[in-house]
């Protein structure tokens, strides 16, 4: 299974619309690829929080629909990121925002969306202002080679949440897909809750960060793909060290791997740890 995941890096003076519009022409020249993922809140971005409900959006909005053309005008499974989703009404809290994400297919179809789950920002930011998900998602996409692998989805914060990752494998997961907007200050639990999500349930994990800047926030990067086994197949180097002529583009990358699924099912078999779970 080829993937792509594209680590977007920006500043806070590129705008909402010249994002989407750039974005969508980098997914155009991603053909070829099984599946294609992008980061968390790569449009309203993660930290700027008094901008959310103004860059809110309905499930079926422009957004959504830029998506799905990108997706089926390069012919790839794309995992859009996430976005502010504008609810039909208010829930539980008395918000009507939420962090949703998509999972579309090569003819633009809406195969999956995820509400992230757990919320970041202690009190304020995400939970002050958004709707937690309550729904786990997992589900087949094509593998490449005639078959489906089934999916897991989550979101950035929900990474640090192990019993989440429980429930997917148990729904029947191979693989998580990981869209984040997680920040420099703590880039070294992102890499490392990675690979322990991905040792402890014998599934290949797809993460995808941001680099560059929300809100003044500096985002940390190190986007990977991690085998079940817990080999880092590829990882992005700090933003810093890319040596990009512009500091809001530093990080920016594509990184394009070969997964091997069938070596994921021959692993847990040679090992059947999970065969020994008794809670």
């Amino acid at each position: 299974m080829r993937i792509a995941v594209v680590q977007l890096a920006y500043g806070d003076d590129e705008s909402f619309e010249a994002r989407v519009d750039r974005v969508t022409a980098l997914v155009a020249g991603l053909s070829g690829h099984d599946l294609v993922v992008l980061p968390e809140l790569w449009g309203a971005t993660g930290f700027d929080y008094g901008r959310w409900a103004e860059r809110a959006q309905p499930l079926d909005g422009p957004w959504a629909r830029a998506m799905a053309d990108a997706a089926r005008s390069a012919g790839v499974t794309m995992h859009a990121g996430s976005f502010v989703e504008r609810l039909p009404e208010a829930g539980a809290d008395g918000n009507d925002l939420a962090n949703t994400s998509l999972l579309l297919g090569a003819d633009g179809r809406l195969l999956a969306s995820y509400r992230k789950i757990h919320r970041f920002g202690f009190g304020a930011g995400e939970p002050a202002l958004m709707e937690a998900g309550d729904e786990v998602v997992v589900t087949g996409i094509p593998d490449g080679g005639g078959g489906t692998v089934q999916v897991g989805l989550s979101t950035c914060y929900d990474l640090r949440f192990p019993e989440l990752y429980r429930r997917q494998l148990d729904a029947g997961a191979e693989l998580f897909v990981v869209p984040a907007a997680w920040p420099a200050a703590r880039v070294a639990h992102w890499t490392l809750l990675g690979r322990a999500r991905a040792v402890e349930n014998q599934c290949v994990l797809v993460q995808c960060n941001t680099a560059g800047t929300h809100a003044g926030y500096e985002m940390g990067g190190h986007s990977q793909v991690v085998t079940a086994a817990g080999e880092v197949l590829v990882e992005a180097p700090a933003p810093a060290d890319d040596g990009s002529a512009d500091p809001a583009r530093a990080g920016e990358r594509v990184l394009s791997v070969e997964v091997d699924l069938e070596a994921t099912t021959a692993y847990r078999d040679s090992f059947p740890v999970l065969a020994d779970r008794r809670l």
